[in-house]
């Protein structure tokens, strides 16, 4: 039987460098407060707002950078369910296709810095961003993936792969 808890819909956004390191946030809030996460946030429901629009909105909110649909690949959704008890959540993935140049700016959600990928193992990153989130961008960026996750903090993180997709080869 699940909770009766809050339910959420966000993004997040995987952007690179021309390095190919990731700019990551250190959260300064709830949730994975004082973690390392990509950046991104909720869908503003009460306009009807897209995962794609969010994308978009969110990018230019925290780093200043203006996308067009064009720009972004949903690679994925993760549905998480009572993540750390709080809330069940429903985030859709997004790479980032346009490179930035440079670091941001410290905003009031927190603060920026690169990261190789073989680097972001050591950082204080969610759990199941290690177990999931992470492996997954490995797995999948360039296709589509569906996954459902029980994050219950009174049981084993549960993961089933709801759909997984090859990307589109082009035709050109």
């Amino acid at each position: 039987m699940s909770i009766a808890l809050p339910f959420k819909i966000s993004v997040l956004v995987f952007v690179q460098n021309n390095f190919n390191e990731h700019l990551l946030i250190r959260r300064n809030k709830a949730p994975n407060k004082g973690c390392w996460s990509p950046i991104g946030g909720k869908l503003e429901m009460h306009q009807g707002e897209s995962p794609y629009e969010c994308a978009r909105r969110e990018t230019k909110e925290e780093i200043g950078l203006s996308l067009v649909d064009s720009d972004l690949h949903c690679f994925g959704y993760i549905s998480e369910k009572s993540y750390e008890g709080t809330g069940h959540w429903l985030m859709f993935l997004f790479d980032c296709k346009k490179k930035i140049q440079k670091l941001p700016e410290k905003i009031d959600e927190g603060t920026f810095a690169f990261f190789s990928r073989s680097e972001i193992e050591s950082l204080s990153i969610p759990k199941t961003d290690r177990m999931l989130l992470w492996p997954y961008f490995d797995k999948c960026s360039d296709s589509f993936v569906g996954i459902r996750a029980n994050c219950a903090p009174s049981g084993n993180l549960e993961l089933v792969e709801e759909l997984e997709l090859p990307h589109p080869k082009s035709t050109v």
